[in-house]
């Protein structure tokens, strides 16, 4: 009976960590259709950016007031790096994912999931261009 019970208990530990491996490495995003094509989505489905003048691998050049109106997708947990998304330490000791190098950020007046405010739409879908700022230095990151 000592031996099933222990048996048990090491199973449902076993389980727990497996479960909390998995989480750890869980991609912070995903694919979605939006009014203007397929683009990454946080896990709430908010639209994600990123911005061209962040040209130093790993790390954001978006601090201050520019953090305020492109808040950053800041990491939860002790997530690790995986595949196309890493971790950088933004000025301010906080953890920020980036995919394929790019930090990503939100635009402060997407409200809801799948908004895609910030979108510059004098060019074409194609070019997934945003001009919510003084340029259309702001992309939604297609897949």
């Amino acid at each position: 009976m000592k031996q099933i019970f222990a048996a048990a208990i090491a199973g449902a530990v076993l389980s727990l960590g497996a479960t909390f491996a998995l989480a750890q490495m869980a991609e912070p995003a995903k694919v979605a259709d939006t009014s203007k094509g397929k683009v990454l989505v946080d896990t709430k489905g908010m639209t994600l950016y990123t911005w061209d003048r962040d040209t130093t691998a790993g790390k954001s050049g978006c601090n201050g007031n520019c953090a305020t109106n492109w808040p950053p997708l800041l990491v939860s947990g002790d997530a690790k790096d995986s595949g196309n998304w890493t971790v950088i330490v933004r000025d301010d000791g906080a953890k920020q994912w980036a995919y394929k190098g790019k930090p990503l950020y939100y635009w402060k007046d997407d409200k809801k999931a799948g908004d895609v405010a910030c979108f510059d739409f004098a060019r074409p879908i194609a070019d997934f261009d945003c001009s919510c700022s003084d340029s259309t230095d702001w992309h939604v990151v297609a897949p």
